[in-house]
């Protein structure tokens, strides 16, 4: 009997010191996913803003220099709902491992474990990976990431927020108006020699 008041203890104290999986965030450094992006003036280089290369759906701009951060990018709709930010993506102006373990630490706190890791194995690239769902079925996911060799992704420390239910709106509206935008020729299945003279340096 005192063992099973032992563990019903234990479960008790565990759900009351886990952290609200139920928290869907919407805010990082000043910015909030959903709002109008033309409303941050003060925190975008509106000079900088213009259409993503190859996802024309969206726009992004530059923040403006603050505290805390040493550079980011602001995504917002251009189709679905236009300037509706949907994407948050900042690099902390600290690039040290000690910063990102206070830091992983807190989002930890904040929003419980993460559910995957999307670094490599030998911890070159750290990142971890966040999903949540609210009763509006809408998602979001959340990366963290320490970088110290991968050329390819931003060096230091870094967050991702990601409006990803709304960017995929932005995406098939941006296919339903624009069909021949949105698709891309078809490529022979066996590539000719002109092709292969392109695909090998010499």
């Amino acid at each position: 009997m005192k063992k099973k008041a032992g563990i019903l203890c234990f479960l008790i104290l565990l759900i009351l010191q886990a952290p609200a999986q139920a928290k869907f965030p919407l805010h990082i450094g000043g910015f909030t996913l959903g709002d109008d992006f033309t409303h941050y003036p003060h925190l975008i280089n509106m000079e900088t803003c213009r259409k993503i290369l190859f996802n024309q759906f969206l726009g992004e701009g530059e923040i403006m220099p603050q505290p805390g951060f040493k550079s980011g990018l602001i995504a917002y709709g251009l189709c679905d709902t236009p300037n509706k930010i949907v994407r948050i993506k900042l690099k902390y102006a600290d690039s040290s491992k000690t910063f990102f373990n206070t830091l992983f630490n807190r989002y930890k706190q904040q929003l419980g474990t993460p559910l995957e890791y999307k670094g490599d194995p030998f911890q070159t690239l750290i990142a971890w990976k966040w999903s949540f769902t609210n009763e509006k079925n809408e998602t979001i996911s959340l990366t963290l990431q320490h970088n110290t060799m991968d050329t390819d992704e931003k060096m230091g420390n870094a967050v991702k927020l990601s409006l990803t239910s709304q960017i995929e709106k932005e995406r098939e509206c941006f296919k339903a108006r624009f069909p021949k935008k949105s698709s891309h020729p078809d490529l022979p299945v066996t590539p000719s020699k002109e092709l292969w003279d392109l695909f090998v340096p010499y």
